[in-house]
């Protein structure tokens, strides 16, 4: 194993840099989701991954599946939108809650919030990029997300102590 080592300054200028980019984009989108549109980012979230699917409708565990949530969040956030009208919930024979699907506010909500998401996506992160750069950040991006999916995978297949 190798042995731990510390970053030279000018990487730790670099990560913190990123950091502090990435908090205050996220911010900003999570502001102007609940500013214009009165949704919050999880219930976005939601909304987006039922709106990509046929008939706005899915099994409970494939949305928590697919928005790779623990499902008793799923569970608590599906409550919540429930009460606010935006989902609603089919269950089976024996009362189980096991479909969710968009209500017709929740697919307005949804259709508003996308246009005015992107229109915050383009304003805040792709208007000062060029196109060099957003090519290397789309590179490095798939380059993380294949690390750690492949460690992730590998770790998976380790016996659990």
């Amino acid at each position: 194993m190798e042995k731990p080592r510390t970053l030279e300054p000018e990487q730790w200028e670099l990560w913190d840099s990123w950091m502090q980019a990435q908090r205050l984009l996220a911010r900003e989108l999570d502001r102007g989701l609940q500013r214009d549109h009165g949704i919050s980012k999880a219930e976005f979230s939601v909304l987006v991954t039922l709106h990509r699917t046929a008939g706005g409708r899915m099994r409970v565990t494939e949305l928590a599946e697919s928005l790779a949530w623990e499902k008793s969040r799923v569970a608590h956030q599906l409550t919540r939108m429930e009460n606010r009208e935006l989902v609603d919930r089919t269950e089976d024979r024996s009362g189980r809650r096991i479909g969710v699907g968009l209500t017709a506010k929740g697919r307005s909500a949804v259709e508003n919030a996308i246009l005015g998401h992107a229109d915050n996506i383009r304003r805040y992160f792709f208007e000062t990029l060029t196109p060099e750069q957003a090519d290397a950040i789309h590179t490095w991006s798939r380059q993380v997300v294949a690390r750690i999916e492949a460690r992730s995978g590998a770790d998976a297949d380790q016996p659990a102590v």
